[in-house]
């Protein structure tokens, strides 16, 4: 045998051998998704304007992303859970007894590794917008969320700040400055609810995620929206992305490359922009 030979026989080995590395069922996950011609997202229900009644930010997101995979997006809308793994597993990984089987995707999930090391059964990847603790406020109230809390959140021992319930800006305004605001801090069971709230002048500000303060109060240009860039807050912000099956290594592979296309062809900006979202990855 020539030294060609030998190397193109030692090409085709080494070929053979990696294609039995991988898990038979990945690339008839594939297959079934193709033939089938759908693609299923699992998205948030009502949380604007990312996903409400199948529309919003993330179910364009997904059905671009279905669209450049040549299939059909299936929008599956649920309602959060206790806690992140709760969704993981009833939308991702196992299903739930009331929805029936899982999602192929989940849309909007924390690309966090420590999130990751506690749900070993999914998949989290290609983060395609990073959230940002946001503030908005009447500017001729409230000074920019910047610096010092002590002396930014200063004014919240007198005017009156509106957060969700039981959610990040809540637990952060009711400890920071050793307490002195809980007073003021007015709790709403939605960000579009604190928002209706700030337009009747009941409260002066809303601490909430930027995104979600910029699609409440979109075209409103009585307030300005900041992010939060206070010291002691933390996190400041976090990556979001998309999760899958652990075992869905081909089509976590295909939905990263898909999105890297739509990201440099600007139709992830463009989505942003049109729901008003300012789009930040890191």
């Amino acid at each position: 045998m020539n030294l060609l030979s030998r190397r193109r026989s030692l090409l085709a080995l080494a070929a053979l051998l990696l294609t039995s590395l991988v898990p038979a069922h990945a690339d008839e996950e594939m297959d079934t998704i193709r033939q089938r011609g759908r693609l299923s997202f699992a998205v948030y229900n009502e949380f604007p304007p990312y996903s409400n009644n199948e529309k919003g930010l993330d179910v364009d997101l997904a059905k671009a992303l279905a669209a450049k995979l040549g299939l059909k997006a299936e929008i599956i809308g649920f309602k959060a859970g206790e806690e992140m793994a709760d969704d993981l597993r009833n939308m991702v990984w196992k299903g739930h007894y009331l929805r029936g089987d899982p999602a192929n995707v989940m849309m909007r999930v924390p690309v966090d590794p420590i999130l990751a090391k506690g749900n070993e059964k999914v998949r989290i990847f290609a983060p395609y917008h990073y959230e940002v603790m946001g503030m908005a406020r009447v500017a001729s109230r409230v000074p920019a969320p910047a610096g010092s809390a002590a002396v930014a959140l200063e004014v919240f021992t007198r005017e009156k700040i509106g957060v969700e319930g039981e959610s990040l800006a809540d637990s952060f305004l009711l400890s920071v400055l050793r307490g002195r605001l809980k007073e003021n801090v007015v709790h709403y069971r939605s960000i579009a609810e604190a928002a209706q709230a700030l337009r009747e002048d009941n409260i002066v500000a809303i601490m909430a995620p930027r995104g979600e303060l910029e699609g409440v109060l979109a075209g409103d240009t009585r307030y300005v929206i900041d992010e939060a860039k206070l010291g002691e807050l933390n996190p400041k912000g976090w990556p979001v992305g998309m999760a899958v099956k652990a075992e869905s290594a081909d089509l976590a592979t295909a939905l990263s490359g898909a999105l890297a296309e739509l990201q440099q062809d600007g139709t992830v900006a463009a989505i942003f922009k049109k729901y008003g979202v300012t789009l930040q990855t890191h």
